[in-house]
């Protein structure tokens, strides 16, 4: 499992690296200010739908259909599916350029009327990435089953390097439509590379699809869409609580919150390799893999919220463009991290329930805790600004945790309450100790914060390899 995870790790990482890539050359190109945020304002909704699906939406909803039904059958059910999926991907993409500028006046209404009006355009173009996206989700479900986990996994990188090479080709004459333009090109091509695959598991676009696999799968998917579509609403408020916060604000949530997520894009990896083995598990053995993922994904997160506290002002001075140096995305950064462990907890709690297809209490606990988020930022941002927004994602986090661990084991409760305290205080002591350092040096912050998770983690293994003997 760990070789696995680690695999699909290493391709998601070029995949975040890529996409790190292109924010920052998009900000080196026009800076973060007004031409910035339209482009991103644009790309919200693909990316929102991107982010659905990358977090296994649809395979965590297909996975255990596809584990159901008869292997003679399954070429037929996954050639049903593709075209159904396509299809909505097409009508959605449709259902979006019709309503580009109510969308836009939704996520950006800080946008003056010149922004405004290029964010539509390229929303129009952005529109058409949504079949690709579909098409690669609904591919992906048959490689998962076998433990093929990376070539799906590609589907990050692939997408991001058309909008990367053109950025660095066209420097500051990049023109936003044709921008636009290669993230269609990277969808196409992060679906392409599986077709051959599928093709040699034995599908063909011509075999019949099964009757109400279609009703089965929407069954399933509804409660996960209906989540993940609170957390993208929550996104959505943040994005929209940015731009009236002022100019280049929503520049530096977006790059605070894709910095911070860094950390979880192992746990992504991890997720997608317990689901799959989860759902073909006894009761027993899921619980005893869902404790191991737990301990896993604590080794991973924590050193790493913990290195990127530290490290954060280092890193907006080292690694992005000058004109963010004097934003508050390093301290947005390091409260972001503060959460990533919490957040690592719930996608691994909701999937040992999804490999039982329970999709519901997922769902239960997850909008409220989405409504918590919602009303701490509503409060909090015109009295703390753009840190409310930090604040009142713990809040939700939290909340989602609490209510997962209850209605599983109350005595789980127990042990992730003594280790949560134990994040929180490690954290809060490279917050103290590591924050301000700026005055050494940049190079000297990041050694230092290095230093600290790097004994964080060597001793995160020691315990927990002595706990498994």
């Amino acid at each position: 499992m760990l070789r696995v995870t680690l695999w699909l790790t290493v391709a998601t990482f070029a995949g975040m690296l890529a996409g790190l890539g292109r924010e920052w050359l998009l900000v080196a190109d026009w800076g973060a200010g007004r031409h910035s945020d339209a482009f991103l304002v644009a790309l919200f909704l693909p990316e929102a739908v991107r982010t659905m699906l990358a977090g296994g939406i649809l395979s965590a909803a297909a996975l255990p259909l596809w584990q159901e039904t008869a292997l003679a059958y399954r070429a037929g059910w996954l050639a049903g599916q593709i075209r159904h999926w396509v299809l909505f991907g097409f009508c959605l993409s449709g259902l979006v350029m019709v309503l580009a500028p109510w969308l836009v006046d939704l996520v950006g209404p800080g946008l003056l009327a010149v922004d405004r009006s290029m964010a539509v355009r390229v929303l129009w173009w952005l529109a058409l990435v949504l079949p690709g996206l579909v098409l690669q989700a609904v591919l992906s479900v048959p490689m998962q089953a076998i433990g093929r986990y990376v070539l799906p996994g590609l589907g990050s990188l692939l997408y991001n390097l058309p909008p990367v090479f053109y950025l660095w080709w066209s420097g500051k004459y990049a023109d936003s439509v044709a921008l636009a333009q290669m993230f269609v090109l990277g969808s196409i091509a992060m679906s392409a590379v599986l077709l051959p695959a599928n093709w040699k598991l034995g599908w063909r676009p011509w075999l019949p699809g099964h009757a109400g696999a279609n009703l089965r799968i929407w069954q399933r998917v509804w409660p996960l869409l209906a989540s993940s579509g609170a957390s993208q609403g929550l996104a959505l408020l943040e994005r929209l609580v940015a731009s009236l916060l002022g100019e280049g604000m929503v520049t530096v949530v977006n790059l605070a919150r894709k910095l911070a997520n860094v950390p979880l894009l192992g746990l992504m990896g991890l997720n997608q390799v317990l689901l799959g083995k989860m759902s073909a598990e006894a009761l027993h053995h899921r619980r005893r893999s869902l404790e191991q993922g737990l301990f896993a994904s604590t080794v991973l997160t924590l050193p790493a919220a913990a290195w990127l506290i530290g490290a954060a002002p280092a890193l907006v001075m080292l690694l992005l463009p000058s004109g963010l140096r004097h934003t508050p995305l390093a301290l947005l950064l390091g409260l972001f991290s503060v959460s990533i462990v919490f957040g690592s907890w719930n996608a691994l709690l909701a999937r040992y329930y999804y490999a039982a297809g329970d999709t519901h209490t997922p769902l239960r606990c997850e909008l409220q805790g989405s409504v918590m988020q919602a009303i701490v930022l509503l409060l909090s941002f015109r009295v703390i600004g753009v840190t409310g927004i930090a604040g009142a994602v713990m809040c939700g986090v939290l909340t989602t945790a609490i209510l997962l661990i209850l209605r599983l084991d109350r005595r789980l409760l127990a042990d992730l309450g003594r280790l949560s305290g134990l994040a929180v205080l490690l954290c809060a002591v490279s917050a103290y100790w590591l924050f301000g350092w700026t005055g050494h040096g940049p190079w000297w912050q990041v050694v230092a914060a290095s230093l600290y998770a790097g004994g964080l983690l060597a001793g995160f293994v020691v315990v927990f390899r002595r706990q498994g003997e």
